[in-house]
């Protein structure tokens, strides 16, 4: 293996950012082309004569009751609500269901309005009056689309009165310029958040995935005879390799983000093809571990002692190598930091991401740092080989549920093909150390060189295969936004589990939490139990997370009786801790 194969499987994953235009941008460029002709034109009408809304008080709700002229409509994803006093809350909105429609700019089935639409906001305030930003868009049937409308709305909470302008208040803009105490909390929040990602990134060492890899790099400073400044120099080239791996997923996370892709954290673990990719890579390195056979140390440098062998580049690849085999692993923390990174501006985004890379190399860079740490490491012996050989458990293993997350995404058939390519990987590599015993060059035409071709055609062809899945139980219904939307308005109780295969924090609360009295607590309590499924990339799915601040899975949420504010559930679940929130969500 040489180091260049690694990087190639890198790169992989980066490959579609630059065959990707952003579709917002296309659809910007196709807008500043036509608003002028728009806005000059007499057959069409101007936006403000168009789209006209009128705004009430009801209870908990801000409802706005849009009118439009005919033969015009809103886009439903288009409708945005932001409050500019940071006391003044807004939840997410309830909207009507409208009608399907393909859009020819989006190149995909939208939901829009004709006529005439309301949307009901919940929201808190305290204030008397609050300032709120709306912005809407839409289209003519005729194909030509107006720009974003931003309006701003003054309300009175008291009287109810509300003033509607296309300019902000001087309440606003000095809210807007000004020094708030909603600022001084999200300066607040960003230095937890910074904390969470790191102590996330600690924790991420701990997973099945990435302790074998920390392990041997660790132990092999033990039989290292380098300086100092050597050893140093070696955890700076760790966790370079670490924050800038984890940066460069964030890159290309957020431009895909940009792109108009509904992705978040683990968005990789969504193509069968990356995860193929995963289950070889782990199983060529348990094998390494057990020492069937050695990975170069130019790649990984793991347990090599030598100073002519552990170079700095070496260093850095494992770095890159750790991260890459942490991409199924979410540590308790990463989440609330995850979330609050994508919904951040992209430099406070990349800090995020490099303070949980730096979590992550933190205990490698203490024992290269302190002096002390390095004297209590364990003294070399013939118990670092077998201890080696140990790691290669939770490597396989790792390589197994991957197996069984592909089946998942695609089929059985396909598990089965990945498994085949697994041995005939094996294979290969048991020929080429039988032909190393004979002397001969592995550069000759033989088998060999056939069962490595015959495994890398497995690899290619087993995502492509087709895609069935098992029948589920008949315990929840399908999430859509739709489905919610109803039960919501008709004030039933809903829970709702956004999760994924490949999660195994969800995995595990529901064998835990999920129990026979968590269904029979469901009926008695007549609550709606929803399942929006993440295995598959799924941009519905991915706009709720959003909207909760969360970029990955998983997502428990429970909606009371009678339209009240959904309640988030831990990340963690218990039995008890999820029946008295169902019993919560009657009373």
């Amino acid at each position: 293996m040489k180091k260049w194969m690694l990087t190639a499987v890198i790169l992989f994953c980066a490959l579609g950012t630059s065959l990707s235009w952003s579709q917002e941008a296309l659809f910007a460029n196709e807008i500043a082309g036509s608003s002028s002709t728009i806005l000059s034109s007499d057959s069409f009408l101007p936006v403000e004569d168009v789209y006209q809304v009128a705004v009430n008080i009801e209870d908990d709700y801000l409802v706005f009751n849009w009118s439009i002229q005919p033969k015009y409509y809103l886009y439903r994803d288009r409708f945005k609500f932001n409050a500019v006093d940071a006391t003044t809350q807004l939840s997410p909105p309830l909207f009507e269901t409208g009608k399907r429609k393909y859009d020819e700019f989006f190149e995909e089935e939208l939901e829009v309005y004709y006529l005439q639409t309301s949307v009901r906001v919940p929201f808190q305030s305290n204030q008397k009056q609050i300032d709120i930003q709306i912005e809407s868009q839409g289209c003519a049937d005729a194909g030509l689309c107006y720009p974003p409308y931003k309006q701003w709305l003054t309300i009175d909470t008291i009287s109810g009165a509300v003033t509607i302008s296309d300019t902000p208040s001087a309440t606003a803009e000095a809210a807007m310029q000004g020094r708030s105490p909603g600022q001084e909390a999200k300066e607040l929040s960003l230095f937890w958040i910074l904390g969470f990602a790191l102590i996330g990134g600690m924790i991420l060492n701990l997973m099945p995935c990435v302790f074998p890899v920390l392990s041997i790099k660790a132990l092999s400073f033990t039989m290292s005879h380098q300086t100092k400044r050597e050893k140093q120099a070696h955890g700076f080239a760790y966790t370079l390799g670490i924050t800038s791996t984890f940066v460069a997923i964030a890159i290309v996370m957020l431009s895909l983000r940009a792109a108009g892709e509904a992705i978040g954290w683990g968005f990789q673990l969504q193509s069968p093809i990356f995860v193929v990719g995963l289950i070889y890579l782990f199983f060529i390195m348990g094998l390494a571990f057990s020492g069937y056979f050695e990975i170069g140390t130019s790649l990984m440098s793991l347990g090599q002692g030598s100073t002519s062998t552990n170079s700095l580049p070496s260093s850095f690849m494992t770095g890159v190598l750790a991260t890459t085999v942490a991409s199924p692993c979410t540590a308790p923390f990463m989440g609330p930091a995850l979330g609050f990174a994508i919904s951040q501006p992209t430099y406070i985004a990349l800090l995020v991401f490099a303070f949980l890379g730096l979590g992550m190399a933190l205990p490698f860079i203490a024992l290269t740092w302190i002096p002390g740490l390095s004297s209590k490491m364990p003294k070399p012996g013939a118990w670092m080989d077998a201890f080696k050989q140990f790691l290669a458990f939770p490597l396989y293993i790792t390589a197994v549920w991957l197996i069984w997350v592909v089946g998942r995404q695609t089929s059985i058939d396909v598990a089965a093909i990945v498994i085949l390519g697994v041995i005939l990987l094996g294979m290969t590599i048991w020929l080429t150390k039988l032909r190393q015993s004979t002397g001969k060059k592995i550069t000759d035409i033989t088998f060999t060189n056939v069962f490595a071709a015959v495994c890398l055609i497995s690899a290619l062809a087993a995502p492509i295969m087709s895609i069935s899945k098992d029948a589920e139980p008949p315990r929840w219904k399908t999430y859509t936004p739709q489905r919610l939307t109803e039960l919501r308005q008709s004030g039933a109780p809903v829970f709702i589990n956004l999760t994924a295969d490949w999660c195994i924090t969800c995995l595990a609360n529901e064998r835990v939490a999920f129990t026979d009295k968590f269904y029979k607590s469901l009926r008695d309590n007549q609550i709606t139990y929803l399942k929006g499924d993440w295995t598959n990339n799924d941009p519905k799915i991915t706009k709720l997370l959003n909207e909760f601040q969360r970029s990955g899975v998983p997502l428990y949420l429970l909606y009371p009786e009678n339209q009240g504010q959904p309640e988030v559930l831990p990340q963690i679940l218990l039995e008890s801790t999820v029946i008295d929130a169902l019993n919560r969500a009657k009373t």
